[in-house]
């Protein structure tokens, strides 16, 4: 993980981009941020109506503090996505545009006009065989799996062979120095505890937080990434020993058991305490 937990988003929040009502309601909801949807939460027969929606809130927004709002725009190989764009792009109450079904970063030449960072969804085969080349894209500020549509493309049914795609894209995100990679939506808002398992799993493969589709998705996901008592003790403990290190002007940090830790170690201690205190674990 090579940007800092403690200053990356915990919980993302779709809301329909034809459901203008809910806009206020998804931004007060708690979630760290707000994705309106333009694209698969939409149908065709609304997307204009969902655009200029999605416009109208932005241009009140600007200027204000609150929280980051991203807009998820339709597939760029199509007029519609390249419409999008052109509207919402230059707008000042935009955090963030999200772009779905990127399969390449020769896919992402439509960004000029474009002045917020981009986070790109790799939603099919291709797009995770190029995650590297995508995330390492200079426009690039961030990745995410579209898992439901990349396991129907592939017909994958197995949670292993899944792990198998998000720890890639991990190493993707990790190798050209982006944010974590956020777990991808859960579709049944009623199974909490599904939700918890499936966060913990991708919270063992080095991913942070993840998207909902329900405000009352939001909690459970803040608490799985959260750092347990014990982790946050750990943390603390590694922490103060290299405290004490530096004050002693000691390269080497030594734990009361008698184990030395390296660099990289210390630093991941510090990123725990940080978020374990920025979610009041601490």
């Amino acid at each position: 993980m090579t940007a800092p937990a403690g200053r990356v988003p915990v919980t993302w929040l779709y809301v329909p981009g034809d459901r203008p009502e809910r806009f206020a309601k998804a931004a007060g909801s708690g979630a760290d941020v707000v994705i309106i949807d333009l694209e698969d939460a939409v149908v065709p027969a609304r997307k204009d109506e969902a655009r200029a929606n999605a416009a109208a809130f932005l241009r009140d927004r600007a200027g204000r503090e609150g929280v980051a709002v991203h807009v998820r725009v339709n597939d760029l190989a199509t007029p519609r996505g390249l419409a999008d764009l052109a509207e919402l792009g230059g707008l000042p109450g935009l955090d963030a545009v999200r772009l779905p079904k990127v399969e390449s970063a020769g896919s992402l030449g439509a960004l000029e006009g474009v002045r917020v960072p981009v986070h790109a969804l790799l939603e099919s085969a291709a797009g995770v065989v190029r995650a590297a080349e995508i995330a390492a894209h200079p426009r690039v500020a961030g990745v995410a799996l579209g898992e439901q549509d990349l396991a129907a493309e592939l017909s994958v049914t197995a949670e292993s062979a899944m792990n198998q795609i998000r720890l890639n894209v991990v190493l993707a995100a990790a190798a050209a120095s982006l944010p974590p990679v956020p777990m991808s939506v859960y579709p049944d808002v009623r199974d909490e505890e599904g939700l918890l398992a499936s966060c913990a799993a991708g919270r063992g493969l080095g991913m942070f937080g993840g998207t909902a589709i329900h405000p009352r998705q939001l909690p459970v996901i803040r608490r799985a990434f959260t750092p347990t008592e014990e982790e946050t003790a750990r943390a603390a403990e590694i922490v103060e020993a290299a405290e004490a290190a530096e004050r002693d002007g000691r390269g080497a940090v030594a734990l009361p058991d008698g184990r030395f830790v390296d660099a990289p170690i210390v630093a991941r201690a510090r990123r725990t305490v940080a978020l374990a205190e920025r979610l009041g674990a601490g």
